[in-house]
């Protein structure tokens, strides 16, 4: 007859497994949801710049600076109509500042500057989960990695080699982007 501890470790082992499976399956999830958040975006990029194309030159133009306007209250209908991703990302121009990003894009962009500031070169998202003090896990570095590949989509950020980022060639300093 098997000892009570000997009973006792089987189960922790079977629950330990268990729990190992369940955070891969975790991971492989929030993988997969990253992935899936930055097609949407890229669909919705692709939408808007078609809405450009097509609309007509003078309403084309004051669409796009209300849509690319944080502070514009009247959103055009285009735009207003569109469905709302989570965080909001807009494409970088000549003097928009960091401020129109949340905060913790404006987090990335600022390890970022420190680093090239310091002549340090590109970033992994692993170094930014450590710099940031995250636990350096792959739920984590997926949804940095997430917020990376979106800014880089948006220009903020360059990608110069896969995996590895840094502030897109133009954009500087927090207060003016430039």
């Amino acid at each position: 007859m098997p000892s009570v501890v000997g009973l006792l470790e089987q189960h922790e082992l079977a629950a330990c497994r268990r729990v190992d499976e369940l955070r891969e399956e975790a991971d492989r999830v929030q993988a997969e949801l990253a992935a899936a958040e930055q097609e949407g975006q890229e669909w919705v990029i692709a939408r808007r710049r078609v809405d450009t194309v097509l609309a007509p030159d003078d309403a084309d133009t004051a669409e796009a600076e209300a849509a690319a306007d944080p502070q514009n209250d009247v959103a055009p209908s285009m735009v207003r109509d569109a469905a709302k991703p989570k965080t909001q990302v807009p494409v970088w121009r000549q003097g928009l500042a960091w401020s129109v990003l949340s905060a913790d894009y404006q987090r990335i962009l600022k390890a970022l500057a420190d680093r090239g500031r310091l002549g340090q070169g590109p970033l992994t998202c692993q170094e930014m989960a450590a710099v940031f003090g995250m636990d350096v896990v792959p739920a984590r570095v997926e949804a940095l990695r997430s917020k990376a590949k979106r800014l880089v989509a948006r220009g903020w950020l360059a990608e110069p080699t896969p995996g590895r980022f840094t502030l897109a060639r133009d954009v500087a300093g927090p207060d003016g982007g430039s």
